[in-house]
């Protein structure tokens, strides 16, 4: 529940229902973590829908570990769970 009032008071809503330009505003990377996510882009064949999913789960990520910015390890974690969703051929 204190997660919730974090992205709340953050940005007035949860993370879930975060829109793009509500991600681009509260979702901000550092150069190192834009890299490291383009890079899964382009490496993994993502869309712009599975960018903004991971960006919403990464930040959900780092308000469950108190961090007020969205790290590499955030990020990675959410890129796990991304693929753990994916269906096997």
């Amino acid at each position: 529940m204190r997660r919730s009032r974090r992205a709340i008071g953050r940005q007035g809503d949860c993370n879930a229902r975060l829109t793009g330009g509500d991600l681009d505003r509260h979702c901000h990377l550092q150069t190192s973590e834009q890299s490291l996510l383009r890079h899964a882009m382009e490496r993994l064949n993502l869309s712009a829908r599975a960018y903004h999913r991971i960006l919403r789960v990464a930040r959900t990520i780092a308000d469950l570990d108190s961090a007020a910015n969205i790290g590499a390890q955030h990020l990675s974690e959410a890129m796990a769970y991304r693929n753990l969703d994916r269906p096997v051929l």
